[in-house]
């Protein structure tokens, strides 16, 4: 298993690529409200990245996938497919995946969204998977190991009585969009690969309400919960630093 260590200057290109990513949930935030459609999400996305960023849509046709953001809705865990017949509802949990391409590097990032006026469980479910996300992070240092990441999440989501889907993992990421190593949401303190200085991957937890197990749907893409209860999920691009870690995806509206 090959993992590739980014030089500093290889990482402000990614910072670059990166902060692109986090301006497309920034400015995709208003609009996600009920009576829009994610197809109609997706188009706005898709012209920012093209028209103001002057960037490349990296999901568009990525394994035939043909749009810019994913989608996923409710009780899909992840790589919904945007449509104008997916009409946002009040009360309704909406994940928007995005990757920006910029000068053939990489920045990914997720967001959660309620939309509208959300009921109590789904506000939980949602908040408490964006702090297992940043246990995740927090646990990202030199000499550590990509174990102590999934074990921080784990114990923070079953702590919630969440569960964590087991079947999709974060990845390492820069030129090449899915890379070296994989990155599970779950494990054992001090197993895995030890965290180097200048890898860079994404940390992408998705967090059950109920059981961990999906189900593909005959898209060929789209996951959801086999319980059909809800998920969350928030993902960052991260890079190992001398000290610790640096979120290379980090919005405006984030204090970590």
């Amino acid at each position: 298993m090959k993992i590739s260590i980014k030089s500093s200057k290889e990482i402000e290109k990614m910072r670059i690529a990166g902060r692109l990513a986090a301006e497309v949930l920034e400015i995709i935030t208003p609009h996600v409200v009920p009576g829009v459609s994610t197809g109609a999400l997706d188009s706005i996305c898709h012209e920012h990245i093209i028209n103001n960023q002057d960037a490349i849509p990296a999901n568009v046709g990525y394994k035939g996938y043909e749009k810019t953001i994913c989608s996923s809705l409710n009780q899909v865990i992840c790589h919904g497919i945007p449509s104008d017949k997916k009409i946002l509802k009040d009360g309704d949990i909406l994940n928007i995946d995005v990757t920006v391409i910029k000068d053939g590097w990489h920045g990914d990032t997720s967001k959660m969204f309620l939309v509208g006026k959300c009921g109590p469980h789904n506000k939980r479910l949602v908040k408490v998977t964006q702090e297992c996300l940043y246990a995740g992070i927090n646990a990202v240092r030199p000499g550590a190991f990509i174990g102590d990441i999934g074990h921080a999440i784990q114990k923070h989501a079953e702590n919630n009585y969440y569960s964590v889907v087991e079947d999709y993992c974060g990845h390492g990421i820069g030129t090449v969009y899915h890379e070296e190593p994989q990155v599970l949401h779950y494990g054992k303190s001090g197993s895995g690969i030890q965290l180097k200085e200048g890898m860079c991957f994404t940390i992408e937890p998705m967090i059950n309400q109920g059981t961990k197990y999906c189900k593909t749907l005959n898209d060929g893409w789209t996951v959801e919960t086999k319980d059909g209860r809800n998920s969350a999920q928030w993902e960052h691009t991260i890079a190992v630093t001398n000290k610790g870690y640096e979120i290379l995806t980090k919005r405006d509206d984030e204090f970590i």
